[in-house]
C-alpha cells in the first residue's frame, strides 16, 4: 500500500505541475493564433422568451476553444472564419442552440427556458444530485446567501440560514466559532468532535480555515444519515461540503472584491467609578482605601483602557478562464481583523489556483488545485485579562509616577493584576501556515461509466511563541519567561471510485464504488519553555540565552506526535422510475487504526426512498402545488474525529505524583501505566430516521420544507470510566458505554411575495426544534451514574461542579444551590437537601436540577428587497428557551470584597451584609432568548456602458444592529460547544457592532 501510494503522489511532482502548465500554455498560444487568421465578426444579441437580456450567456465557435460571453444587455461579438462555422449559444437553465453562419453578420437568439436544468444541484458524497431527486436532508446556499461582514471562516457565512444548525462566535478575531448541527451527540470535545465533518471540493477532512469566505461558490449541509454515512466514521455530527468557484465555459473574468469595517464592543459591564465606589464604601461605614496603593484619587475606566475601536479590511482579487477543453483560475485574499481587545488581531493571506484540462474529446479530464493560507495571530492572557479589567480597582492609576505599571501583588480576592500591565508585558503569537494540494484524474471509459482517482496533501505548520516579560505580573521574579513550540500536522488522502449511470426508458440507475485511504499526522514537533533572561529585548527569540537555575526550569510540551490511518470501501445505489419514485442505498466500511484490535472495522448502511407526488395524475386536480415530494431515511453513520493513535492501548509515562528514584547514582522520574489499553474500544454510532417533505405552491413562489427526526447515537466513548486496579494498571479506562437521543423538526419557508418589472422581495425563514437527551451512561460492564462539568471556581467554591451530565437529562443541564431570597438582615438564603432555609453556604450536597443550556427553539428569518438598481437585505436570528449561568455576575456582586476589587452597579442594590451573595446558584440562571438585528445591507449596482466593466456594485452593511434579550451579561450569545455550553465565567471576548463599507467590481 506504501508503494502505491507512494507512487500516486509522484503523478503531482514539480515535473507534472509544470508540464500541465505548458499544455495550458500551448492551448492559449494555439487559441491567439487561430484568433489572428483572416477572420470577421459575427454580431448579435441573445434574449430570453420574454424578450429580456441575458447577460453571461456563452457563445462558441464549434469545433474551436473560442468562445465569448454577452454582456450586460445581451450583447455579443465573435469572430468566424466564414460561412458554414457553426456558433453554439448557452446559459445555465436554457436549452443551447446552434446557429450555422449565413450571409448575416448579424444574429439574434432567442433562448428557451430548460426545465430539467433549472433543477437546483447539490454536492452528495462524490458526486452531485438535482434537489428535486434528493431522498436525505439536504440545505444548500449559494453565494448570493451567504452572511455579509468580517467573517475568518466559512462557519460564519451560514449562521442564521440553516435550520438545524446552531453557531455561535464572540467578538474574538482569533477564536474558532463553536457549531453544532441537530443538537451535541457525543460527550467528548476535543479535536473536534462535536462538529461537523468537512468536505472542500472533494477532499474529505481539509480544514475550512484554508479557504477565503470570497472562494465559495456553494455550501451543501448534510443533515440526516442517509446523506452522510457515505463519509462513514466520521459523519456522525453531519457534512459541510464546500465548492469553490471556477470559471465557465467561454469565460474570462477579473473580480476584485473589498471592504473596510469599523468594529465597536456593543455592550460593557456597568462598573463603578472611582467615586462611586470611594462613596459605597462611606456609605456602608467602611474605611477609606489605604493610600496610594489602593486609592491615589483616580477614576480609571479600564474596560475603556483595554479595548479600543477595531479596524478591519479585506481585499480579494481573482482571475478566471475557461474554454470548451480547459478552465484555470487564481485569487488571492489579504484579511486584516483588528479585534475591539487591545493587541489581539489576525492577518490572513490565502493564495488559490487551479488548472482543469480535458483531452481525447473529453474522456480524460487533469485537475490540479492549490490552496495556501498564512495566518498572523496575535493575543493577549485573555484567562486573566478579561476578568481583570472588570474587577481591578478603579480608585488607582495604571502607571506609577516613574512610567512602569502599578501593581500591588500582596491585594487579594480577584483580579489583582494590572490590566494594563497584563495587556502590554505578555506577548502571545501564533503562525500558521496551511497547504492544500488536490490532484484529480477523471477517465471515461465508457457511455455512463467513469473513473475518478485523486490524491490530496494537507500541511498545517503551526509556530508559536510567548514571552512573559520581566515586568509581568504572570511571572514575577522570574525575569522573563519564553514559550516557543513547532507542530506539523499533516493529512494525506487518495480515494478512486467508479461511477455509472445509465437511463433506460423511464428507469434511472447510479452506481458508486469506491476505495479511501488517509494517513494523518499530527503533532510532528516539539516545544520548550525556559525562563531568566539578561533583558526583554528578544522576546521569545533565541531561547538558548536564557539562564534557568536548574533543569527543573526547562519544561518540555507534553505532545506526542500521533499517526492515523483510515482505510474504506464504500458503495452507492441510486434508482428512479418515472420521475416519481426514488430510491437509494448506501454502505461504508471503515477501518481505523484509532481503536482495539477487537473492533477495527464498521459499516456504516443507510437507505432512503423518496415519491414524488407532485408528477402523479391526481395531482392535476390541486394546481396549487407546483412542487410536493415526500422522502424517507435510515443509515448510521460513526464519530471517530479527535481520537490520536493511542487511544486504544496501554500507555506509560511520568506519574502525576512527580515520584521519582534512584537509578544507577542519578535520581529520575517514575515511569507508570497512565492509560489502560482496550481492544474492544470501537467508534461511536449515529443512527438517524428522518422523515420529510419538499413543496412548492402558487408556481414556486412558496416553497419549503419540514423535516423530523431521530438521531440515537450508542457507544458513546469516555475515557474517565472507574475500573478496578485488581484488573487494571491504572484506574480509568476508555471506553463504549452510552447513550445520547437528540430528536426534532425543521422547517423552512421560502417565499417571492412581490416579483415586477422593478422591484422584487424575497423572504426565506427557518425555525428548528431540537430535544436533546443523555440516555445513558452506563452498560453491563462499565457502569458510571453521572459525572460533573464546570468546574467554574470562585471564592470558596474551587472545589464545586455547576453542570451534571446523567441520563434523563440533556448535556448542559446546570446542577446549583437553589437560591430563595434574602433575611431579615439582608443575606441571601438557600434551600438545602432536607429542605430547610439556611443563610450559609450550603453543602455540594444541597445541589439540585436546575434548568438546561440547550435551547429548545432556533430560528432565522431573511428577506432581500430589489429595486432597479438597488439591493437591500437583513437577517434577524435568535433562539429560546435556553439557560445562561451568568457566573461572572456572581463574581463581581460581592459587596464585602468592595475594598478588594471593583463591584458593578447591579451590587449597589444589595445588602453590604450579605457574605453569600456571590455564591453561585440559580439566582444568577438566567433566560438566554434573544432576538438580533444580525445584518442589514444596502447596496446599488452600477451598470455602466464601459465593455471592459461588467458590474460595480457599492454597498453599506451592519452586523449586530439591536439584540432584544433580557440577559444582564456582555451578550446571550455565549459558547454552546463542548460539556460546558451556556456558561459566561469571565472569559467572553466582548461582541462586536460593525459598520462596514465594501465593493464588488467584475470586469
Amino acid at each position: 500500500m506504501k508503494k502505491i501510494y507512494t507512487l500516486f503522489l509522484r503523478l503531482f511532482s514539480s515535473t507534472a505541475l509544470k508540464a500541465i502548465f505548458a499544455i495550458a500554455l500551448i492551448m492559449q498560444v494555439t487559441a491567439t493564433a487561430y484568433g489572428q487568421k483572416d477572420t470577421y465578426a459575427i454580431k448579435g444579441r441573445v434574449i430570453d422568451e420574454t424578450n429580456n437580456p441575458i447577460p453571461g450567456a456563452i457563445v462558441t465557435l464549434k469545433g474551436t476553444s473560442k468562445a465569448t460571453s454577452t454582456d450586460a444587455n445581451g450583447n455579443y461579438s465573435i469572430n468566424v472564419k466564414g460561412k458554414g462555422d457553426v456558433l453554439v449559444y448557452t446559459f445555465l437553465g436554457s436549452l443551447p442552440k446552434e446557429i450555422t453562419v449565413g450571409a448575416d453578420n448579424v444574429i439574434n437568439v432567442t433562448l428557451l427556458t430548460d426545465t430539467k436544468q433549472l433543477k437546483d444541484v447539490v454536492v452528495i458524497g462524490y458526486g452531485t444530485s438535482s434537489k428535486q431527486d434528493v431522498t436525505g436532508s439536504i440545505t444548500s446556499l449559494k453565494a448570493e446567501d451567504f452572511n455579509v461582514g468580517v467573517n475568518t471562516t466559512p462557519a460564519d457565512l451560514l449562521q442564521g440560514k440553516v435550520p438545524g444548525l446552531n453557531i455561535t462566535k464572540s467578538g474574538d478575531p482569533n477564536a474558532a466559532p463553536s457549531v453544532i448541527l441537530r443538537g451535541p451527540s457525543t460527550i467528548r470535545t476535543t479535536g473536534g468532535a462535536q462538529e461537523p465533518f468537512y468536505v472542500i471540493d472533494g477532499v474529505p477532512g481539509a480544514s475550512i480555515d484554508i479557504l477565503a469566505p470570497s472562494d465559495i461558490e456553494t455550501i451543501d449541509v448534510l443533515k440526516d444519515a442517509a446523506s452522510t454515512a457515505i463519509y462513514g466514521s466520521r459523519a456522525a455530527n453531519g457534512v459541510i461540503v464546500i465548492t469553490t468557484k471556477k470559471a465557465k465555459a467561454g469565460q474570462n473574468r477579473l473580480s476584485y472584491s473589498t471592504y473596510f469595517s469599523m468594529q465597536q464592543v456593543s455592550k460593557k459591564i456597568d462598573m463603578l467609578t472611582g467615586d462611586q465606589l470611594r462613596q459605597y464604601l462611606k456609605d456602608n461605614g467602611q474605611a477609606p482605601l489605604s493610600n496610594p496603593l489602593n486609592d491615589d484619587g483616580s477614576n480609571t475606566n479600564w474596560q475603556n483602557l483595554v479595548e479600543r475601536t477595531g479596524y478591519s479590511q479585506n481585499q480579494n482579487l481573482s482571475y478566471g478562464g475557461a474554454s470548451n477543453n480547459a478552465d484555470y483560475g487564481a485569487s488571492v485574499n489579504y484579511l486584516k481583523n483588528d479585534g475591539v481587545i487591545k493587541r489581539t488581531s489576525l492577518e490572513r493571506t490565502i493564495y488559490r489556483g487551479y488548472i482543469n484540462d480535458r483531452f481525447f474529446d473529453n474522456h480524460l479530464k487533469l485537475s490540479l488545485n492549490l490552496t495556501n493560507s498564512n495566518s498572523n495571530s496575535d493575543d493577549v492572557p485573555q484567562q486573566y485579562l478579561l476578568p481583570a479589567m472588570l474587577f481591578y480597582l478603579p480608585t488607582v492609576s495604571p502607571f506609577n509616577p516613574d512610567g512602569s505599571y502599578k501593581e500591588n501583588y500582596q491585594r487579594t480576592g480577584s483580579g489583582t493584576l494590572n490590566p494594563l500591565s497584563l495587556l502590554n508585558n505578555n506577548t502571545l503569537q501564533t503562525n500558521d501556515n496551511k497547504t492544500l494540494v488536490n490532484g484529480v484524474i477523471q477517465v471515461d471509459i465508457l457511455k455512463g461509466l467513469k473513473f475518478t482517482a485523486s490524491g490530496s496533501s494537507q500541511r498545517d505548520q503551526i509556530n508559536s511563541s510567548s514571552y512573559l516579560n520581566s515586568q509581568s505580573g504572570l511571572a514575577v521574579g522570574l525575569n522573563g519567561v519564553a514559550h516557543r513550540a513547532s507542530y506539523l500536522n499533516t493529512d494525506e488522502i487518495i480515494e478512486s471510485y467508479f461511477n455509472y449511470d445509465r437511463v433506460f426508458g423511464q428507469h434511472s440507475l447510479k452506481f458508486l464504488a469506491g476505495y479511501s485511504y488517509q494517513q494523518t499526522t499530527t503533532n510532528n514537533g516539539f516545544g520548550v519553555q525556559t525562563q531568566n533572561f539578561s533583558n526583554d529585548n528578544l522576546g521569545a527569540n533565541n531561547i538558548f540565552l536564557s539562564n534557568p537555575a536548574s533543569v527543573s526550569q526547562i519544561a518540555f510540551d507534553n505532545n506526542p506526535i500521533s499517526t492515523l490511518r483510515l482505510i474504506s470501501y464504500y458503495g452507492r445505489v441510486q434508482y428512479e422510475f418515472s420521475d416519481k419514485y426514488l430510491l437509494q442505498g448506501s454502505l461504508r466500511d471503515d477501518g481505523s487504526s484509532a481503536f482495539g484490535a477487537n473492533n477495527r472495522y464498521g459499516l456504516f448502511p443507510a437507505v432512503s426512498a423518496g415519491w414524488r407526488i407532485i408528477n402523479e395524475k391526481f395531482m392535476e386536480k390541486y394546481p396549487v402545488f407546483s412542487d410536493l415530494k415526500l422522502r424517507a431515511g435510515y443509515g448510521v453513520s460513526g464519530n471517530s474525529v479527535g481520537f490520536n493513535a493511542f487511544s486504544s492501548l496501554l500507555i506509560y509515562g511520568t506519574q502525576a505524583s512527580g515520584s521519582k528514584f534512584l537509578y544507577n547514582g542519578n535520581v529520575v522520574n517514575s515511569i507508570g501505566a497512565v492509560a489502560n489499553d482496550n481492544p474492544n474500544l470501537k467508534w461511536e454510532s449515529t443512527a438517524t430516521t428522518n422523515i420529510g417533505v419538499d413543496f412548492g405552491l402558487l408556481k414556486n413562489v412558496i416553497t419549503g420544507s419540514v423535516d423530523y427526526y431521530i438521531k440515537n447515537t450508542s457507544d458513546l466513548i469516555y475515557d474517565q470510566y472507574p475500573v478496578s486496579l485488581t484488573q487494571y494498571a491504572y484506574p480509568t479506562i476508555t471506553a463504549n458505554a452510552g447513550k445520547i437521543r437528540n430528536s426534532g423538526i425543521e422547517v423552512v419557508l421560502n417565499a417571492t411575495p412581490v416579483k415586477s418589472g422593478s422591484f422584487t422581495w424575497k423572504t426565506s425563514f427557518n425555525v428548528s426544534h431540537n430535544k436533546n437527551e443523555v440516555v445513558s451512561l452506563s452498560n453491563s460492564q462499565f457502569n458510571l451514574p453521572s459525572f460533573y462539568t464546570a468546574q467554574l471556581g470562585g471564592k470558596g467554591q474551587s472545589g464545586d461542579y455547576s453542570q451534571i451530565v446523567q441520563p434523563g437529562d440533556p448535556i448542559g443541564t446546570f446542577y446549583l444551590w437553589h437560591y430563595t431570597g434574602k433575611n431579615a438582615q439582608g443575606i441571601s438564603t438557600f434551600e438545602n437537601a432536607a429542605g430547610k432555609i439556611i443563610d450559609t453556604q450550603p453543602l455540594t450536597t444541597d445541589q439540585r436540577i436546575a434548568g438546561n443550556a440547550q435551547p429548545s427553539i432556533i430560528y432565522g428569518w431573511t428577506n432581500t428587497f430589489f429595486y432597479k438598481n438597488f439591493d437591500f437585505n437583513f437577517l434577524i436570528r435568535g433562539v429560546t428557551g435556553n439557560k445562561i449561568l451568568n457566573a461572572t455576575l456572581a463574581d463581581l456582586n460581592d459587596p464585602a470584597d468592595a475594598k478588594l476589587q471593583n463591584i458593578p452597579q447591579f451590587t449597589k442594590g444589595e445588602s453590604f451584609n450579605d457574605i453569600n451573595a456571590y455564591l453561585i446558584s440559580d439566582r444568577y440562571l438566567e433566560n438566554g432568548a434573544y432576538l438580533r438585528l444580525d445584518n442589514a445591507t444596502l447596496g446599488y449596482t452600477i451598470k455602466t456602458q464601459i465593455k471592459a466593466i461588467k458590474s460595480i456594485r457599492l454597498y453599506l452593511s451592519g452586523n449586530n444592529l439591536f439584540l432584544i434579550t433580557a440577559y444582564k451579561g456582555l451578550d446571550p450569545e455565549v459558547s454552546m460547544g463542548g460539556l460546558t455550553p451556556g456558561i459566561d465565567n469571565n472569559n467572553f471576548y466582548p461582541k462586536t457592532r460593525t459598520y462596514l463599507f465594501g465593493l464588488n467590481a467584475s470586469f
